[in-house]
């Protein structure tokens, strides 16, 4: 008797309130996260991919892009290359809000709390892990070097090295910032915060920090799909400028964009 009354009162704890229109809120904010860093992410990654390819510089791959986007958004919104975007910050942003709701649904905490722990890292990093895998692989294959007559299959070194630099970068995306907050706000002082959140710098600048380690890992798979040599430490400074702009936009922007409009809409259902 006593283990059944335990477990009635372990199911009573569980906070189960309006739960699929929680999850539908998880869902649009991913979306909104997805849709606002989408087009910037797509326009560095294929600038990157084609500079480390020889198959154009960094500076006017951008261009390119860019003209694009302004003179055919129609082409540029509906191509595969920003779908490719669009899914996988999506996919990412949409699992990082179910574990908080399963957490906050299983501890019985507000709606819109969130977690920094163990179960987000994995779940996150194995959602962005596959999906990003597949979107490098279609871009390298894409934006290759122009005188391949085929696309060719990515060697697993360049998934190695593509798997050890989306660990890190998740890790400082998910689950640093809200270890790093209080420093944050620590030091930055009340009037400061007045303008910027503790919470929202550290969004901003942990992810983009780790890029400084994290671009040799991109440049050296690229290498090894590319050339039989290397060039990580010729186009590291530039490279690893261009992966911190596209780091900023999807995990600083989108981070702060999809934990606001998150916790606005849980707050309606509160």
């Amino acid at each position: 008797m006593a283990s059944n009354d335990a477990s009635r009162d372990d199911k009573k704890s569980w906070n189960t309130h309006k739960l699929g229109l929680r999850i539908g809120a998880d869902a649009l904010a991913a979306s909104a996260a997805g849709v606002l860093v989408a087009p910037l992410i797509t326009m560095i990654d294929k600038g990157i991919i084609e500079n480390a390819s020889g198959r154009n510089t960094l500076g006017e791959s951008l261009r390119a892009s860019a003209r694009e986007l302004l003179l055919k958004p129609h082409r540029f919104l509906t191509g595969k290359p920003f779908a490719l975007i669009y899914i996988l910050y999506f996919g990412t942003y949409f699992t990082a809000n179910t574990i908080d709701t399963a957490s906050s649904t299983m501890h019985n905490t507000p709606l819109s709390s969130t977690t920094a722990g163990t179960p987000k890292f994995l779940a996150t990093s194995t959602s962005n892990l596959a999906l990003c895998l597949y979107k490098d692989n279609r871009f390298t294959q894409l934006f290759g070097p122009a005188s391949s007559s085929s696309a060719r299959p990515v060697p697993l070194p360049t998934f190695l090295f593509f798997t050890v630099r989306d660990c890190l970068t998740i890790f400082a995306s998910f689950n640093l910032p809200p270890l790093f907050a209080p420093t944050f706000a620590r030091h930055m002082g009340a009037a400061a915060q007045q303008y910027v959140s503790a919470a929202s710098a550290a969004q901003f600048l942990t992810p983009a920090a780790v890029q400084i380690v994290s671009t040799p890992l991109h440049l050296l798979g690229l290498d090894l799909y590319n050339r039989p040599g290397v060039r990580v430490l010729r186009d590291w400074a530039k490279s690893a400028g261009a992966r911190m702009g596209r780091i900023i936009p999807a995990f600083g922007v989108g981070g702060v964009v999809n934990t606001k409009v998150r916790r606005g809409l849980l707050g309606r259902l509160e």
